[in-house]
């Protein structure tokens, strides 16, 4: 079995020698790492994908916006999740982010989810009938998991979703009473050794 950081080093410099700078293959290096490690195909699909590009014609995108349309041809994944990863704090104000026509979408999701620790929430992934929860960089959790994921992708949208409670307020507030058995009752004999209580001075 290969390790990650085996993984990462030969993804950095196979992306170099496919022609992205040394900047953008480091990333591509750290995100192929990732994917791997959450069990989803990056090596395959990084492959298939740098196959590809001898043959067709791929789009960047170097500014996100809310609503992203390719010209011509669809966009590469690796420079829209750069810029994507770059322009996060920007991008956090926007509810949901589209774009499409993305080719090889499952290379973008490392990139997000890396996003998603920046800005300390998580971010929701929908295309084709795939969806992704993005975790903070923790996790990437899915509907659909050993699959054989799309070349193209028709929509992608990214929903950053607002911090909440996975639990409600009562479910809360039983836990917090519980919780109440365990506090001590507070008496002078408590005071008296309480940190910064003392008499005595040592200095």
């Amino acid at each position: 079995m290969k390790s990650l950081s085996e993984i990462e080093t030969t993804t950095k410099r196979a992306s170099k020698a496919a022609g992205f700078s040394w900047g953008v293959a480091e990333e591509v290096g750290k995100s192929i790492r990732l994917l791997e490690l959450f069990g989803l195909a990056g090596i395959k699909n990084l492959n298939e994908y740098f196959k590809s590009r001898s043959s067709k014609k791929f789009e960047n995108l170097d500014l996100v916006n809310e609503n992203n349309t390719s010209n011509k041809f669809p966009f590469c994944p690796i420079i829209v999740g750069v810029s994507f990863l770059d322009q996060i704090r920007s991008l956090k104000k926007f509810n949901k982010i589209t774009f499409n026509e993305i080719s090889y979408p499952l290379l973008i999701l490392p990139f997000l989810s890396r996003s998603s620790e920046i800005i300390g929430k998580k971010i929701h992934v929908k295309f084709d009938n795939y969806e992704f929860l993005l975790n903070l960089n923790v996790k990437i959790s899915s509907n659909l998991f050993n699959k054989d994921y799309p070349t193209i992708a028709n929509i992608v949208e990214i929903i950053i979703l607002d911090n909440e409670d996975n639990f409600s307020d009562q479910d809360w507030k039983s836990l917090y009473k519980l919780s109440e058995e365990t506090f001590v009752e507070e008496t002078d004999s408590l005071k008296q050794g309480a940190a910064g209580a003392g008499l005595t001075d040592n200095d």
